[in-house]
């Protein structure tokens, strides 16, 4: 996540159950297909309550307990320095509160993953004060989403429908969650923006004014239908406190979400292959765009799915499945809402017309296989675990996915590779002036370089070169 104050935040939700007909006695029931949004016409109609939406879906929204153990060494005193004691560390259990909300009636609670992060023990706490030890299915921290279950045995738990009608900007919106752990909380707001992109890098947030504050995360943000809109992720503030903007993640990612846990057993996250940065309007006018609009690829990964569309560098994507883009964040969120193996439309902007592909929605491949090897022997390198780069192991292990090579995994305490300041995620370039490939040529040449007492090495760290100044070598055991 980017800077903004994260706070959890409250959660809500919409029973699954089928909604009565509207009624001139019923204010709140299911809008009619078509139905004309309207501000209140008199007295009687702004004295309405959202009671009833708040007792059709304030049960399926849950207290989300978790525990971890942390160890601390305490400072030596006076003693331990002069006598050379050292004391076990001491532990002690952290706990924290959020929000979740139950979307399958067998026990699927979402939550945010920042929520969850760490935990040794997860507890769920219905509204009914019922209490639930809760397995960790899945989650994704990219895109700040958690996956838990919970086991009510034959019972089927109220929970909500993830939002079926279209959202617009003004429309009520109701936050629900246990902020600062009083208990739970329902705020009112409205949609003050859709589509805000500059929270992370798989974003296009709701924006609301809705009350959210610390204990909130995790929490759901509904609509008058009692449908679940959003799930309440991030506060903008400076003092830690609500200002009237929160972020919730729309409940499209949330649906997929769920459905690739329960059929993949994670989170599935489609990416395109290709890299791409917003159009400002000096570049539109150049493009020939009429404003500045779209995202224009910058680099393309081979046999990706952009590459097997036939998208090339300087194409301007403009939409992707019908929803427009504006910048690398909104594409990335919008794949994220698609199911792997479908075709979706892409309209791109080429040779000053706009054209349409169709681009099938793939996950990041291993290629090449990992082949994670750890490498020893009397050379600089001894000690390091390497493997070679893939899209699907990054997207894994949370770097660029697009990095290539041999990357250093991680490196033994007290090794050569430690010795010679080698790190976690360093590239290996070159050695003794040949090219490193992948890792099985790199062992191959490290054993063939056995006895040599000079070596080079380059490195490619966070995108600068350095030559990795080797000093003195251990001597082999």
């Amino acid at each position: 996540m980017k800077k903004l104050a994260l706070s959890l935040l409250g959660s809500a939700l919409a029973l699954g159950t089928t909604t009565s007909s509207a009624s001139a006695e019923d204010p709140f029931a299911q809008f009619p297909e078509g139905a004309v949004r309207m501000v209140p016409q008199s007295n009687s109609q702004v004295q309405l309550s959202y009671a009833p939406v708040v007792k059709e879906t304030a049960p399926a929204v849950v207290n989300v307990f978790t525990s971890r153990t942390v160890r601390t060494r305490r400072s030596r005193d006076f003693f331990e320095e002069m006598f050379g004691m050292r004391r076990a560390p001491q532990e002690r259990t952290q706990s924290s509160l959020g929000s979740g909300v139950i979307v399958k009636g067998s026990g699927i609670v979402v939550t945010n993953a920042h929520v969850v992060k760490g935990a040794d023990e997860l507890k769920i706490v219905l509204n009914d004060r019922r209490e639930f030890e809760a397995t960790l299915l899945t989650q994704d921290e990219e895109l700040d989403l958690a996956i838990l279950q919970i086991d009510p045995g034959a019972e089927r738990l109220p929970f909500l429908t993830i939002q079926g009608s279209e959202l617009e900007i003004g429309d009520i919106v109701l936050a629900i969650g246990n902020p600062f752990g009083v208990g739970q909380t329902v705020t009112s707001g409205i949609i003050s923006a859709k589509g805000r992109t500059n929270v992370s890098d798989y974003s296009s947030y709701i924006q609301t004014d809705a009350a959210v504050n610390p204990g909130n995360s995790g929490g759901a943000l509904v609509n008058l239908n009692g449908e679940l809109i959003g799930i309440n992720t991030a506060i903008f503030s400076r003092s830690g406190g609500s200002n009237g903007i929160g972020f919730a993640i729309p409940a499209e990612l949330v649906a997929r979400a769920v459905d690739s846990t329960l059929t993949d057993g994670k989170i599935i996250r489609p990416w395109l292959g290709a890299r791409s940065n917003a159009v400002d309007s000096a570049l539109a006018a150049t493009l020939g765009l009429d404003r500045a609009r779209g995202t224009i690829i910058s680099d393309i990964y081979p046999d990706s799915p952009a590459n097997n569309a036939g998208l090339k560098e300087r194409d301007v994507i403009l939409s992707l499945a019908g929803a427009d883009i504006n910048d690398e964040a909104g594409l990335n969120f919008k794949l994220a809402t698609l199911e792997r193996g479908s075709r979706s439309p892409v309209k791109i902007w080429r040779d000053g017309r706009e054209q349409s592909v169709n681009i099938t929605i793939e996950t990041p491949q291993e290629l090449p296989a990992r082949d994670e090897r750890f490498l020893d022997g009397y050379h600089p390198i001894d000690g390091a675990t390497v493997v070679n780069m893939s899209p699907a192991l990054g997207e894994e292990i949370g770097v660029d996915p697009y990095l290539t090579g041999t990357m250093v995994l991680s490196v033994a305490r007290g090794s050569a590779s430690s010795y010679n300041r080698l790190r976690p995620g360093d590239i290996l370039l070159d050695i003794n002036d040949t090219e490193i490939k992948t890792t099985r040529q790199l062992e191959k040449h490290l054993t063939g370089e056995a006895n040599v007492e000079k070596w080079t090495v380059t490195i490619d760290r966070n995108g600068r070169i350095y030559d990795v100044p080797v000093r003195y070598l251990p001597p082999a055991n």
